[in-house]
């Protein structure tokens, strides 16, 4: 209102001083006339007066005239910016998945949480913080010895989410960033006294078993901090260069093994194959004997035509022999000849 007033009254002021401008040069022609008598001087008074009044006048109404046009803008823009000064310092929003923990400088921190929507505070005297309350994995990496002092470097994931009840009781021990001041501290701990209990092949053969008993040993010691855990994982396993190497050398070992089981076998099937094969041929040998015995040399005469027919029918198919069969029923018996290129 007053930024109005000043406005609307420059305005008349610069409008009433164009006006005296304009006036100045009639006043002074007529204060140099010659022969003006007093009558028509006080006319002219009168007639300065008369146009002085009207001037005021017109000057009072072009000012009540700004006066009724600027004021219900500014009334308006006082509103708008009280209403947006309240809103800033009063109210607040809570968005899904969070809770508000309203620390109040008289009463200090209250004891429940505000949920999700829009809250009231007030200003100068209540802060809220916004906690997020939804369940957020965060990774612990942790370098610890076996029961059979070999090093490993073991991943694990954990989900994690305060408990809705006891926000209060957290942000007053571990403020806003609770996750990043306990979750690695239990994790470290828990990952060292449980992989103490197993060798360094027991972790890779008994992996579910060990990854159930972090689990729950995590779950207990997370729930003495009022955090509950969704899930415990093991993502990675890593070993030092020396098991690794010394994996690399068991494999081969076995390997080795395997490869000399497998000669040793293969070693027992030939020599039984040798010994039935030299039962056969001895069984052989006696049913020929027995032959021989019975018949006579009529055996060796079948034996002996049927190794020289197997010889002429390999010679025959050689490029430097010829066959030349006999020339009647008693002719002289067949011939190979051996042709050379020359």
């Amino acid at each position: 209102a007053l930024h109005a007033n000043t406005v609307a009254s420059d305005a008349a002021t610069h409008i009433s001083s164009k006006r005296r401008q304009r006036e100045a040069p009639r006043q002074h022609l007529a204060a140099r006339r010659p022969g003006c008598s007093p009558k028509s001087e006080h006319l002219a008074e009168s007639t300065r007066r008369q146009r002085r009044a009207a001037d005021a006048a017109a000057h009072h109404k072009t000012r009540r005239n700004m006066e009724r046009l600027v004021m219900p803008v500014v009334r308006a823009g006082a509103g708008i910016f009280g209403v947006s000064l309240i809103g800033s310092s009063c109210l607040y929003n809570v968005e899904g998945g969070h809770r508000a923990v309203m620390y109040d400088k008289i009463r200090g921190v209250l004891p429940q949480s505000v949920g999700e929507g829009t809250g009231f505070k007030i200003p100068m005297v209540q802060e809220p913080h916004i906690m997020d309350v939804r369940s957020r994995p965060k990774e612990i990496r942790s370098i610890t010895g076996t029961k059979d002092l070999q090093m490993v470097n073991i991943y694990l994931r954990v989900l994690s989410r305060p408990r809705v009840d006891k926000l209060p009781v957290i942000f007053q021990k571990y403020n806003t960033n609770w996750e990043d001041r306990i979750i690695p501290s239990i994790g470290n701990e828990v990952l060292k006294s449980v992989v103490a209990q197993y060798n360094a092949e027991q972790l890779l053969s008994m992996r579910e078993q060990i990854s159930t008993q972090i689990r729950s040993t995590l779950t207990k010691r997370a729930d003495n901090f009022d955090i509950i855990l969704d899930d415990v994982s093991i993502t990675h396993l890593v070993f030092g260069k020396e098991f690794s190497g010394a994996i690399e050398q068991k494999q081969v070992a076995q390997q080795e093994a395997e490869r000399q089981t497998y000669i040793v076998a293969k070693a027992e099937q030939e020599k039984k194959a040798s010994v039935i094969r030299a039962e056969g041929e001895a069984a052989a040998a006696e049913i020929i004997s027995r032959a021989l015995e019975e018949c006579g040399t009529g055996l060796i005469e079948v034996r002996r035509i049927d190794a020289a027919k197997e010889v002429a029918e390999s010679l025959s198919r050689a490029r430097g022999v010829t066959y030349l069969p006999s020339g009647g029923q008693n002719g002289g018996s067949n011939l190979l000849l051996g042709l050379s290129d020359r």
